[in-house]
This record gives C-alpha cells, sequence and structure tokens, in this order.
C-alpha cells in the first residue's frame, strides 16, 4: 500500500486506479453551445471567415487558435520514471499526468502525444509535420543517450521553444536549491567543489548549468569512474563534458571523487556509501535525488552533511521539477521565444531561490511546489531573459 508520508494519507490500489479511470484529461469548449446562434459562431458558418483569414495571414493562428499556447509533452516511453523502457502506451498515464500540470501550474493547455518509435528521425519528423497544431514542445522520459540528439534535433527543426523536463527541469531546480544551500551556509557556490554522480541525461544537463552559473570545479562520476580526458571509452557527449569539467584531472572512482568535496549531485540508480560521504569536506551539502531509492538514505546522510536533498516527498528539501517547468514554457511562450536558453534556465533559477530566500533553513531551501508565486516570478524571469538577448542580439 503506498504511502504519502507528508501527508499521512495512504493511497490504496482501488482509489489509483479509480482516479485514472478514464485518464485525466478531458477537452472543453470556451465557448458555451447552447444555441444555434452559438453553434453558428464557432463551427459552420463563422468560424469559414476565420479559417479564410488565417489562410491570407498566417500568423493569425496565433490569435484566433490555441496552437499558440499548446504544449504538446511528448514521450517515446524508453525511460518512464523509475519504470525504465515500459512503452509509449505504458507511459501514457504519467504524460497526461504532466499535461494536468501544465494547465494547474501555469494555465496552459496541454496535450500527451505518445509515439510508437524510438528512431530520433522519425519523431522529429513527427513533430515537424505536427508543428501547426502546437506552440512548445516538453519532451519527457525519453532514454540517455537518445535524448540528447533528439533534442538538439528538434531545437534545430522547429521555431519554437522545446526542452527535456529530465535535464533541463531537473537542472533548474537543483541549481535553485543549490543557491538556497549557499545562503544558509553563507558560501559562495562557485567556489565549492561538486561531485555530480551519475552521467545521464539529468547529470549532463546538472553539469551544464552549473558552468552557466560559474561553478568550475566540476567532477563527473559514471558507472566506470571519473569523466576524465584520458578515458577513451567515452561518448560524444561525454567527451564534451570531459573537456569543460575536472580542471585538475582526477582519475579512479567515486571515492577519489568525494574526497573532500562540498557538494554531492545523486543523479544516478548507484549508490554511495556513508564511509564516502564521511570522506567530503565539513557542512557538505548531500542532494541524493534517485527515485525512488535515494544514493544514500538522507538520515545516514545528515551525520555528515549539513543539508540533505531527495526527489521524495516523504523527505526535506523535495528537489521537485514542477517548481520549474510550468513556470519555463510559460515565461517562454509569453516573451514569444523560438527556443530556450541556458541563460533562461539560470534566470529561472535564481527566481525559484529568490521566493523562498526570507523563510530559509537547513530543511526548507526551496519554496513549496504549490507556493502559488513560484510559476509568476520563473515565468516572468524567463521572458526578461529572452527580452534581455532580443535586445542584445539586436545591438
Amino acid at each position: 500500500m503506498p504511502l504519502d508520508h507528508t501527508l499521512g494519507i495512504e493511497l490504496t490500489r482501488d482509489e489509483i486506479f479509480a482516479a485514472h479511470d478514464g485518464g485525466k484529461l478531458t477537452v472543453s469548449s470556451r465557448i458555451p453551445l447552447t444555441s444555434k446562434r452559438a453553434l453558428s459562431l464557432a463551427y459552420t458558418p463563422g468560424v469559414a471567415e476565420v479559417s479564410r483569414a488565417i489562410a491570407a495571414d498566417p500568423s493569425l493562428a496565433n490569435r484566433y487558435t490555441w496552437s499558440s499556447r499548446l504544449v504538446v509533452v511528448v514521450s517515446d516511453g524508453t525511460a518512464v520514471l523509475g519504470l525504465g523502457d515500459i512503452g509509449p502506451r505504458a507511459s501514457l498515464p504519467v504524460m497526461e499526468g504532466k499535461a494536468a500540470l501544465f494547465r494547474e501550474f501555469a494555465g496552459l493547455d496541454s496535450i500527451p502525444l505518445v509515439l510508437d518509435t524510438t528512431d530520433v528521425d522519425e519523431i522529429v519528423e513527427t513533430l515537424v509535420r505536427l508543428r501547426p497544431s502546437f506552440g512548445a514542445v516538453n519532451l519527457e522520459d525519453v532514454s540517455a543517450p537518445r535524448c540528447f540528439e533528439l533534442e538538439t534535433k528538434l531545437v534545430a527543426a522547429l521555431d519554437c521553444p522545446v526542452m527535456h523536463d529530465d535535464q533541463h527541469g531537473t537542472a533548474i531546480v537543483v541549481l535553485a536549491a543549490l543557491y538556497g544551500a549557499m545562503t544558509v551556509l553563507d558560501r559562495d557556490l562557485t567556489r565549492q567543489r561538486v561531485v555530480v554522480f551519475g552521467a545521464g541525461a539529468a547529470g549532463v544537463a546538472c553539469t551544464k548549468i552549473l558552468l552557466a552559473a560559474g561553478v568550475s570545479n566540476i567532477i563527473v562520476v559514471d558507472s566506470k569512474g571519473i569523466v576524465s580526458a584520458d578515458r577513451t571509452d567515452l561518448n560524444a557527449i561525454k567527451r564534451h563534458v570531459a573537456q569543460s569539467t575536472n580542471p585538475t584531472n582526477i582519475t579512479g572512482g567515486l571515492a577519489e571523487a568525494l574526497a573532500g568535496s562540498d557538494v554531492f549531485l545523486g543523479l544516478s540508480s548507484g549508490h554511495v556509501s556513508e564511509e564516502l560521504v564521511a570522506t567530503m569536506a565539513a557542512d557538505s551539502v548531500v542532494f541524493a535525488l534517485s527515485n525512488p531509492d535515494p544514493e544514500i538514505h538522507p538520515d545516514v546522510a545528515r551525520k555528515h552533511a549539513a543539508i540533505v536533498a531527495t526527489g521524495r516527498s516523504d523527505f526535506p528539501n523535495q528537489i521537485n521539477n514542477v517548481l520549474a517547468f510550468p513556470g519555463v514554457f510559460l515565461g517562454a511562450l509569453n516573451g514569444g521565444a523560438t527556443a530556450i536558453t541556458e541563460a533562461m534556465k539560470v534566470a529561472a533559477a535564481r527566481a525559484i531561490a529568490d521566493i523562498a530566500y526570507n523563510d530559509l533553513d537547513r530543511e526548507r531551501i526551496v519554496p513549496s511546489a504549490l507556493d502559488p508565486r513560484v510559476v509568476p516570478a520563473v515565468a516572468a524571469a524567463v521572458e526578461e531573459a529572452n527580452t534581455s538577448a532580443a535586445a542584445t542580439a539586436a545591438l
């Protein structure tokens, strides 16, 4: 029987399936269709006038259809939650839930789109063909390393915001939480030695956003050890990581990486022992984000670390992507952005951190995902970052 320890609510199997019966989404009309006149306005003959206008000026679709505000949540079902490659049909309940979150938190219409192919080029071609129907793409639960290639090709092929949330949503909230932790501990994030345990989608994205935020001493560890320039078994993504991290060229494994380090970011399904965490610097920070089983139990980590965070709701300091993606997409769409940049992600992280500033402590380094200030603040920060970039480009 699943249990939400935070709320003390027991969820029975019957309740869970009843809540999903018939799916979690529906489409409703914004126009009450209660008279012949209303039918004539919403559909034929009135709708023909709007179609003629859009045919003459395609930009009018942004005003007279929902396409410019519609986010498609796209998955091939290859890396769903902690369930792995379960396929598109089994992934659909998760994508429905994500679409529901877009509506609830950001007021954005969203639909799930699960594709019965794992071929990157086929997915890209499908979304290119569907482009007139939507305004932004949220990639979800696509396995690494294919997710990197897919996102890169979609960004190049589409003239609208595209973001793989498993990568960048995680990275934004991790950075926001690190800003909060550094404030509590009165430290400069850029001077910390950070170990990123896991070089998959989230690990690579977190590394990139930390570099963009000015952190230079980052050591990435994958299943075979420290990602370093002397390794010959690295794929293209990891070679790029090796070139931009590990400035002192440390070699070895997790033990060598953690000794004396200030921050541990667990973004792997692996395990880290208490003995290794004990070798970190005094008053260290441990983010054990693997779900449902953190790399180290939070109660054990707290014996040695000043601040501990997880991805779970039943411990303090939950790193939850819902703090990021609704506001990021809302701000990108409000600002007419055609892409989501690293500067926009850093701005989003700073906005999240600023909301919690006056209430920070060692067990509250980010605001609640239910805080109504979060989405507007993130959206405004993202829109401003996009506007600033556009103004700079115009000079």
